[in-house]
């Protein structure tokens, strides 16, 4: 099979699954979510005309000349309702959100006036009609959709949701995800430490990177280069919605993880990618309905090197992690910099640049964080991002402007191309 490039790989993977099925959450537990219905207002907002300061209501045909001293003839609180209309010559004490009374057309802040008998005011300003009131309904209109489906539940999202009494509401159900390492080479967390072993660094970095998008894993453990165990493994981890296999997707003599997965009835769907780090990337599925159904589990082959694993989380798995939950922004949100140094590169794969960012006077600067073997995983825990260097670049040379995709988690954009 030919290596697909970067972005034929995120199609294939995206073109092969659907939204997940739908599940009521209450309020407080919705944040991150994906609402799956319309939700509407159940009332206008504000309910009536109100002030949006604190000050004097009154009627601006009293401002033909200024200053004006009008006479005072009620107070209104937030939350209080008028009971007096105010006629010419009178005005009305009101503070923010209070309801406008009969009469008044306008209000003037308390800043521009002098108080100038506990009876009476004088207005310093002239103003149009309208002045500081907030319409009936600006804010929503009783019925009106509000929110639609597919929006991300955010915390001003959430504001909404209270503000329309929504205790609870329809969204899409989060993926259940399960990792597993493998390899004779490893060493557990919990295991005596063995200087001819390396340690299981990848189940966790994964586990990290499934946990910044709301996932909570299971972890399955190492299973060792050994196809009837391995087999016993994958078979529980086909149990979950996705399945992430980090080693043994290779094409060496050991790298049990493919064959095991298509005698298991996995159908593959590639297993090279021309990028760099990463290439040995396997994706399949384990068809139920053969439809991208729920029902259906989807399976990575992860490269061992825990720099490759981390990159093609976030250029494969992420987005489709939050294709499942319904979400309309996918991929990690890119920005424009200025590279300080020269990048070699040979043309033919896409290769991602674990990069630091600053800011000078003309925007973003990006600095490799130094040397980037798939091993370094200091490379990437310092990364700002990942500079994104095109298969037919031939290198990047200092002061040329390069595309950084950012390793923040909470920022993503709807979708995104890579020159290869």
């Amino acid at each position: 099979m030919e290596h697909l490039s970067v972005t034929n790989a995120q199609q294939c993977i995206l073109e092969s699954v659907n939204k997940l099925d739908i599940e009521t959450v209450g309020l407080e537990q919705s944040l991150g979510r994906v609402l799956a219905e319309d939700v509407r207002a159940n009332r206008d907002i504000p309910p009536y005309d109100v002030s949006a300061m604190d000050g004097y209501a009154l009627c601006s045909a009293d401002l033909a000349k200024i200053p004006a001293t009008l006479k005072i003839v009620e107070d209104i609180k937030a939350g209080d309702m008028p009971s007096k209309q105010v006629g010419a010559g009178q005005c009305a004490r009101i503070m923010t959100g209070a309801p406008m009374p009969r009469g008044a057309d306008t209000v003037i802040r308390v800043e521009d006036t002098d108080v100038v008998s506990d009876g009476s005011v004088q207005i310093n300003v002239k103003v149009k009609p309208g002045n500081d009131i907030r319409l009936q309904g600006e804010g929503m209109r009783n019925g009106d959709v509000v929110l639609a489906a597919g929006t991300e539940i955010t915390p001003g999202v959430i504001g909404i949701l209270a503000t329309v009494k929504s205790k609870q509401m329809r969204v899409y159900r989060r993926p259940r995800v399960a990792i597993l390492s493998t390899g004779d080479e490893l060493e557990g967390m919990d295991d005596p430490v063995d200087p001819n072993k390396i340690p299981n660094s990848n189940s966790y970095a994964l586990m990290a990177q499934l946990q910044a998008l709301g996932i909570e894993p299971t972890l399955l453990g190492i299973a060792r280069d050994d196809p009837a165990e391995l087999a016993e493994y994958l078979q529980r981890g086909l149990r979950f919605d996705v399945l992430l296999v980090s080693g043994g997707s290779s094409v060496g003599v050991h790298d049990y993880v493919r064959p095991t997965m298509e005698a298991l009835g996995v159908r593959m769907k590639f297993w090279r990618v021309a990028m760099k780090p990463g290439h040995p990337l396997a994706f399949g599925v384990l068809q139920q309905n053969g439809d991208g159904t729920p029902k259906d589990s989807f399976v990575f082959g992860l490269p061992g090197n825990p720099v490759s694993s981390m990159v093609c989380f976030e250029e494969f798995v992420t987005p489709m992690l939050r294709s499942m939950m319904g979400h309309a922004r996918l991929y990690r949100r890119t920005l424009t910099a200025r590279l300080t140094h020269d990048v070699k590169h040979q043309a033919g794969r896409t290769e991602f640049v674990r990069v630091t960012l600053a800011k000078d006077g003309s925007g973003y600067v990006a600095t490799s964080t130094g040397s980037q073997g798939s091993g370094m995983l200091l490379s990437m825990a310092r990364a700002d991002g990942l500079l994104v260097v095109p298969a037919d670049s031939t290198g990047l040379i200092a002061g040329e402007q390069v595309t950084v995709q950012l390793l923040d988690g909470t920022a993503f954009q709807n979708e995104i191309e890579f020159r290869e």
